[in-house]
């Protein structure tokens, strides 16, 4: 289901919720989803790709929690053969694979504080650099991330 289709109800906050996907959609902005687990985050960050310029591009998401730490940096930028044990071919990262779209990166509470600092560089760069390699990759891709943590409040309490 393309755009709002798949947002169901007619609540007072879930039109506001549709209102709100309409006034970012296009806008190009990196979004942060909050909400618990179940409460349709991947279905808002659909509808804001739906709906945006990159709606012909790709929409590749990545479940942040669901990846082992030490292989969620080649699997966000990519490795070059031989880069570590194991990696016996050159391999396209997620960030390439949503050049000219959307990525969304789904419980991003959940990775690495190192691993927050590198996505940090690719949003101010525009940039990512595939582990093994000595070239820098300029990426078009537009961040969307969710998470059902409560980032305020642990910040608040110096987690």
């Amino acid at each position: 289901m393309k755009g709002l289709h798949a947002i169901i109800g007619r609540s007072a906050p879930i039109q506001a919720v549709r209102s709100l996907i309409q006034a970012v959609a296009r806008s190009g902005s990196t979004v942060l989803i909050l909400g618990e687990s179940g409460t349709g985050k991947e279905l808002v960050a659909r509808a804001l790709h739906d709906l945006s310029d990159r709606s012909g591009a790709s929409f590749v998401p990545v479940n942040c929690a669901a990846i082992p730490k030490e292989l969620i940096e080649s699997e966000l930028f990519g490795h070059r053969k031989g880069s570590f044990t194991g990696a016996l071919a050159d391999r396209v990262g997620r960030f390439e694979l949503a050049h000219g779209g959307t990525l969304f990166l789904d419980e991003i509470g959940d990775l690495s504080l190192d691993m927050q600092v590198k996505l940090l560089r690719v949003l101010q760069e525009r940039s990512i650099d595939p582990i093994g390699s000595s070239r820098t990759v300029p990426i078009d891709v537009r961040i969307i991330a969710a998470t059902h943590r409560d980032i305020e409040g642990e910040i608040a309490s110096g987690h």
